[in-house]
């Protein structure tokens, strides 16, 4: 009899990317589930579609910008998701190719760090509109293909300023929206629970990305009370978790360093 044996993700270790025997022929899964992860064009977000793919999911990879992908397994949607219109053909088009969905990361954010009266009328439209609207019309359009087979799951990625703010980082409207996500999730895990549909949150502290120019680390270190700024995998392994989680629902899991527990 022939082992089978899994490969390891470069970039993710530990996960795996398929599951092949020792004549290269990828073992295929009934039923594979499918993921739909917003903002997966760079970042946490292109992290979590390399990471669902190694769970041998299927996966829809929408943002406003990002490029079709050979992976015959990826779908990608090109568009702003605070359009309805690209939340309706994420879902739409996912069913249509793959026939389900199972689970939504709605990892699509806008962050600014301003002090509250030097937000202006465009700051507050646009984090409203990918916080809140965008979040809105994909969560619904999901939910709705979830409750068709009463089993789901969905996580938002929002903030631990949301719970812990920080005078040296001023974001009212990262409180304001992500906050919101945070309370909306409790509320979608009581409302869905006897429905088979789960609802989690990550909240993350500050993660090192391109974002950050490599001059402000120190500083960004000194803010988390380990004393180091997280990585993406540390959001991804988070999210993984909430996966294999089926008794975790209306969490608001803190990755951050210890931010939410004080300083």
């Amino acid at each position: 009899m022939e082992r089978s044996r899994c490969e390891q993700h470069p970039l993710l270790p530990g996960l795996p990317i398929a599951r092949i025997n020792t004549h290269q022929e990828i073992v295929m899964i009934e039923d594979t589930k499918v993921a739909v992860i917003t903002g997966a064009s760079q970042g946490i977000g292109a992290a979590l579609v390399a990471a669902y793919r190694g769970r041998g999911y299927k996966v829809v990879a929408t943002a406003r910008s990002i490029e079709p992908n050979l992976d015959p397994e990826i779908l990608s949607v090109p568009g702003d998701i605070a359009d309805r219109q690209t939340a309706e053909r994420a879902i739409s088009e996912g069913v249509r190719r793959f026939g389900r969905i199972d689970t939504l990361v709605n990892n699509a954010g806008i962050f600014i760090a301003k002090r509250f009266t030097d937000y202006t009328e465009a700051d507050y439209r646009a984090v409203l509109a990918v916080n809140t609207t965008g979040f809105f019309h994909i969560m619904q359009l999901a939910i709705a293909e979830m409750e068709k087979r009463n089993s789901g799951h969905v996580v938002q990625i929002t903030t631990t300023l949301a719970d812990q703010a920080n005078s040296e980082v001023p974001a009212v409207l990262a409180s304001l929206t992500k906050g919101g996500l945070n309370a909306a999730t409790k509320a979608l895990a009581i409302e869905y629970a006897k429905r088979g549909i789960r609802a989690n949150a990550v909240a993350p502290g500050i993660i090192r990305t391109p974002m950050h120019p490599a001059d402000t680390h120190a500083a960004l270190d000194r803010m988390h009370p380990v004393g180091h700024m997280g990585e993406i995998s540390d959001i991804v392994q988070a999210v993984l978790y909430l996966e294999s989680a089926p008794f975790v629902t209306g969490e608001i899991l803190h990755v951050d360093g210890g931010q939410s527990a004080g300083h």
